[in-house]
């Protein structure tokens, strides 16, 4: 059997326009700023608007740990929220936005997969309304207001060698991950190591998804730590009275994007930290606005359940106030096998033993989750090449220690 590619089945998509989406949610054309046809930011006023609805029930997808076979978190956050549409339940789905890296790397773009994408899949992998490079704006102005300011006489007297903040770029560049700048004389700085990280990995990105409006945003960002004096006191970014202007350059970036899946269940897509330095979520504001808005919000986490999820748990829900109904740990027969041993070229290949050995990945992963006293629910990202004795082992064994088990194939099924 063949099957389209992602990108084949993305682009034959029937989109509805984005004002349409909005106004199933009951929004109003003020209250969303169109990027063209298919793109909305949505205002931060919304969150404020009084309605007699509750809040939605929030479901947390997270899975086993990573590995180069996948496991498929984002297929099966967008595929679970088209299910529920078709159950006529009102969800909304609240991810992460997508970086070049990974975007121009191994593991390619975070809109989902197969009949399970949001789109326009090309626009929200590349540039989506913007905010990445506004959050590269505002970082690296900070970084040159720094360099500026000991240039010009250094009234903080902050230690050269003590500059913690770094610059950032949304493209993985290893030849700049460690530099000197500051060549060419008096007029080009001074002379000095400093470096590039990715985007995602600005602390103004993780700010960025824990602020809850925008004086909130500026508070935070006047507290970050630059560096240190020659005496060795902290120097922070309000002391250069900076964070004003970096706020202003964030003033659209905060606000969440509106897109839609396949099947025109909206997603509220913003912001997107790694985990493995920061907390790995998509922003506080579109998960409170996908729960204002749907009696169902459905986010993940990044990584692993041992790290994304329960930095989720940590972190996001004790700054945002969110409380997760349930939590689905998404794993994959292959991605066990591979943590059971088995090679990459035989990832398709059925062997229920390699299997027995890496379900002690999933079995602990749930643990993990059960000790936030959250249901769990496991969802099987099903690959065609899974055979049937695979899946009924994989059913047994959760069966054994009690947590539901639920076969997915969004990614190979549509309506």
């Amino acid at each position: 059997m063949s099957y389209k590619s992602d990108i084949e089945i993305a682009m034959g998509a029937k989109m509805e326009r984005i004002s349409v989406i909005g106004e199933r949610l009951g929004l109003s054309e003020d209250e969303m700023d169109f990027y063209g046809k298919y793109k909305a930011k949505l205002s931060l006023d919304i969150l404020n608007k009084p309605s007699t609805k509750k809040d939605g029930k929030l479901i947390l997808v997270t899975s086993i740990n990573p590995t180069p076979p996948g496991e498929g978190k984002s297929t099966v956050s967008v595929g679970l929220g088209q299910a529920f549409q078709r159950m006529r339940k009102n969800a909304v789905i609240a991810l992460r936005e997508p970086s070049l890296g990974p975007v121009f790397g191994m593991k390619g773009g975070a809109t989902g997969g197969g009949f399970a994408q949001v789109v326009p899949m090309e626009d929200i992998n590349l540039h989506f309304t913007g905010d990445f490079h506004a959050i590269t704006a505002a970082n690296n102005l900070l970084c040159a207001s720094i360099d500026n300011h000991i240039h010009h006489g250094n009234l903080l007297d902050i230690d050269p060698r003590r500059i913690l903040f770094k610059r950032v770029m949304d493209i993985n560049d290893r030849a700049l991950r460690h530099i000197i700048v500051g060549i060419g004389g008096k007029t080009n700085g001074f002379l000095r190591e400093d470096g590039f990280m990715i985007t995602v990995a600005s602390e103004i990105m993780a700010i960025l998804c824990l602020s809850l409006d925008l004086e909130d945003l500026k508070e935070r960002l006047g507290r970050i730590l630059i560096a240190y004096t020659f005496d060795g006191q902290p120097v922070y970014c309000k002391d250069l009275k900076v964070h004003g202007a970096m706020t202003m350059l964030l003033k659209e970036a905060i606000k969440p994007n509106l897109v839609q899946t396949l099947e025109n269940t909206p997603a509220i897509i913003h912001g997107g930290p790694v985990a493995n330095i920061a907390h790995g979520c998509n922003s506080i504001l579109a998960t409170k606005m996908a729960l204002k808005l749907g009696d169902y919000a459905i986010t993940e986490a990044g990584f692993g359940a041992d790290l994304g999820a329960e930095k989720f748990f940590d972190i996001k829900c004790r700054f945002g106030g969110l409380a997760p109904d349930c939590v689905v740990v998404v794993a994959t027969i292959r991605a066990l096998k591979h943590h059971g041993g088995v090679a990459k070229d035989q990832w398709n290949v059925p062997d229920v033993a390699a299997l027995s050995k890496g379900v002690s990945n999933l079995r602990k992963q749930v643990e993990n989750v059960k000790k936030f006293g959250v249901p769990v629910v496991v969802a099987i990202n099903k690959f065609v090449s899974d055979s049937e004795k695979e899946i009924q082992f994989l059913k047994e064994f959760c069966s054994s220690f009690n947590v539901p088990i639920a076969l997915c194939d969004v990614w190979e099924k549509r309506r």
